[in-house]
C-alpha cells in the first residue's frame, strides 16, 4: 500500500487494484509513481535496438516478438504507474502474461528447424492467455495474475536450467546469473510490498533531515539528490 500522505494529481483518483510503496505525485503533479514509471524505461528502449539487431541478424519472427513484448509490457507498465488507474493496470499486466507465453514458446522452439510452426504449442499458449484475461477481468484478483504470471516464469527457470546444464553447459554462468538477477528483484520487490510501512517511516525521517531535488542528467534520466536543510 501507498503511504497515506499521497498527494492529488493529474490523473485523478486511484482506480486500480494495486498501489505500491511510492508516494504517490511526490515528485511531478503528472506521474503518480514517478520512479516506477521512469525506471520502465530499461524495458522500453533496450528491446527495441533487440528487435532491429534480430531483423538485421535474420531471426525468426519468434524473437522478435519477445523483444517487441518487452517494449509493450515497459509501455504498459509506465502508463499504469504513471496514471495508477486499472484500464492502465492492465495494460501492464495482461501483457506480462502474453509475453512470457511468447518465451516459452521461443525456449521450446529454440532447437527445431529455421521457420517451422508448433501448432500445438500455440494453441496451448493461446488458450492459456485467453482463460486467463477472461478470468482476471471477472474476478480482478492480484493474486490469481500473479500466480499465473509465476506458473509461467517457473516453466521459463525449468527450462532455462535444461539447457544451460545438458544442451549448453558452456552458457551455465550466464544463465545463473540471470537466474540470480531475477530472484534479487523479486526479493526487492515482496520487501517493498511487505516492509512498506517501515520503509515509508525510514524514507519519512530522511525527509525530514534532508531536502530532496531531482535533477536531470543531460536533459533525459531523472537523479534525486539530498540537501541539508539549513537551521536558522
Amino acid at each position: 500500500m501507498a503511504p497515506a500522505a499521497d498527494r492529488k494529481g493529474y490523473w485523478g483518483p486511484t482506480t486500480s487494484t494495486l498501489d505500491w510503496c511510492e508516494e504517490n505525485y511526490a515528485v511531478t503533479w503528472y506521474i503518480a509513481e514517478f520512479w516506477n514509471t521512469v525506471s520502465n524505461l530499461i524495458m522500453i528502449i533496450p528491446p527495441i535496438f533487440g528487435a532491429i539487431q534480430s531483423v538485421r541478424d535474420g531471426l525468426e519472427k519468434r524473437y522478435i516478438a519477445s523483444y517487441l513484448a518487452l517494449t509493450v509490457v515497459g509501455m504498459g507498465s509506465w502508463c499504469f504507474h504513471m496514471t495508477l488507474k486499472y484500464e492502465m493496470q492492465l495494460l501492464d499486466e495482461l501483457p506480462m502474461i502474453y509475453s512470457c507465453c511468447i518465451f516459452v514458446y521461443c525456449m521450446f522452439e529454440c532447437f527445431k528447424m529455421k521457420n517451422s510452426v508448433n501448432y500445438h504449442l500455440l494453441f496451448i499458449l493461446v488458450l492459456f492467455s485467453l482463460i486467463v484475461t477472461t478470468v482476471y477481468l471477472k474476478v480482478k484478483e492480484p493474486i490469481f495474475h500473479q500466480v499465473m504470471y509465476g506458473m509461467l516464469v517457473f516453466t521459463l527457470v525449468l527450462r532455462s536450467i535444461y539447457i544451460v546444464t545438458w544442451v549448453y553447459p558452456w552458457l551455465r554462468g550466464l544463465g545463473y546469473t540471470s537466474l540470480g538477477i531475477f530472484l534479487m528483484g523479486f526479493l526487492l520487490w515482496n520487501i517493498d510490498n511487505i516492509f512498506c510501512d517501515s520503509l515509508s517511516l525510514y524514507t519519512r525521517t530522511l525527509y525530514l533531515k534532508y531536502r530532496p531535488k531531482v535533477k536531470f542528467l543531460f536533459g533525459i534520466w531523472p537523479v534525486i539528490l539530498f540537501e541539508p536543510l539549513r537551521k536558522h
